[in-house]
């Protein structure tokens, strides 16, 4: 069903957001983001105010191809920067190599801003990566699966459609149906910071 219609209105700006995940002869997995900007009208170039920027022409235009294994750990990580407003704006990638080792599957997105918050690196390629996790999951059946027949799928309870309390839990895991779902764990309170105090002589 389409959305209800809208209000007299103009486009202005277009975003595209694309993702791919791919299955490899090795055993891992390629999950690609792409992300494109652009305005719906001729404008002044931001770098160059000498020049026009067409309406479709590319602002950012980005793209991330990480390989995980079964279990969503990242293995290698790849970043293309076709188009980006300011010459700097490539110096972002390199502290992508540090999202290496980090898993899709538990506190993504607090690695993502442990590693790439704020100016470490770009706002868009961090909300590609944002995302990119939910597409891994869509992408590898092992994810969804337990070797604890005890043990509920990783996505019964995390969202309205499959509430253990719901209908649809009740006809496809009617074994799950009911369950209270395991809270989540508290975090470890951080150690105390060790404070040196310096005596000035003769004290």
């Amino acid at each position: 069903m389409p959305l209800s219609p809208p209000a007299p209105r103009t486009l202005k700006h277009v975003r595209r957001v694309n993702y791919q995940g791919f299955e490899r002869d090795d055993g891992l997995w390629d999950i690609e983001g792409e992300l494109h900007d652009s305005k719906a009208y001729d404008a002044t170039s931001f770098r160059d105010p000498t020049k026009q920027r067409l309406a479709g022409e590319a602002i950012h235009h980005m793209w991330l191809r990480v390989t995980v294994n079964r279990q969503l750990v990242v293995q290698a990580i790849d970043v293309a920067m076709n188009s980006h407003p300011l010459k700097g704006c490539t110096e972002a990638q390199a502290a992508l190599q540090q999202m290496v080792g980090c898993s899709m599957a538990r506190c993504w997105r607090q690695a993502i801003q442990k590693h790439l918050g704020g100016v470490a690196s770009c706002t868009h390629l961090r909300e590609l990566l944002f995302n990119l996790a939910t597409a891994a999951f869509q992408s590898v059946p092992a994810v969804f699966s337990s070797s604890n027949p005890d043990e509920p799928p990783r996505h019964l309870g995390q969202c309205t459609g499959w509430d253990f309390n719901g209908n649809g839990v009740k006809e496809y895991f009617p074994q799950f149906y009911g369950r209270v779902p395991a809270p989540p764990l508290a975090a470890s309170p951080a150690p105390a910071p060790e404070i040196s105090v310096k005596l000035a002589p003769g004290a």
